[in-house]
């Protein structure tokens, strides 16, 4: 599964930022570890938390230095604007099998 979390944060002039983080295989197994969850668990609902650490982890691959603490405490909003599974075809069977 991969979501799409846009992620707006104010900044130490007084503005806000806002950004897309876009989660990976990694960033869930990151989250997995993180919450001894499985990703199954997702469809069953998620945490703001969840959602954080998500987009949190995402932005670190992106360069992001902020320990996830002090990230939280700069955050304003979390919003999913895109999610997509990671097979969208479902497995379709090819011949032979």
């Amino acid at each position: 599964m991969k979501l799409q979390i846009k992620v707006t944060t104010s900044q130490a002039n007084g503005g806000s930022n806002t950004v897309i983080a876009e989660t990976s295989l990694a960033t869930i197994i990151k989250w997995e570890r993180q919450y001894k969850k499985r990703a199954g668990d997702l469809a069953a609902g998620f945490s703001v938390e969840d959602l954080a650490f998500m987009a949190w982890s995402s932005l670190q691959a992106h360069g992001l230095t902020a320990t996830f603490e002090q990230w939280i405490e700069t955050l304003e909003e979390l919003e999913v604007v895109d999610s997509q599974e990671s097979h969208p075809t479902g497995g379709v069977a090819t011949e032979g099998n």
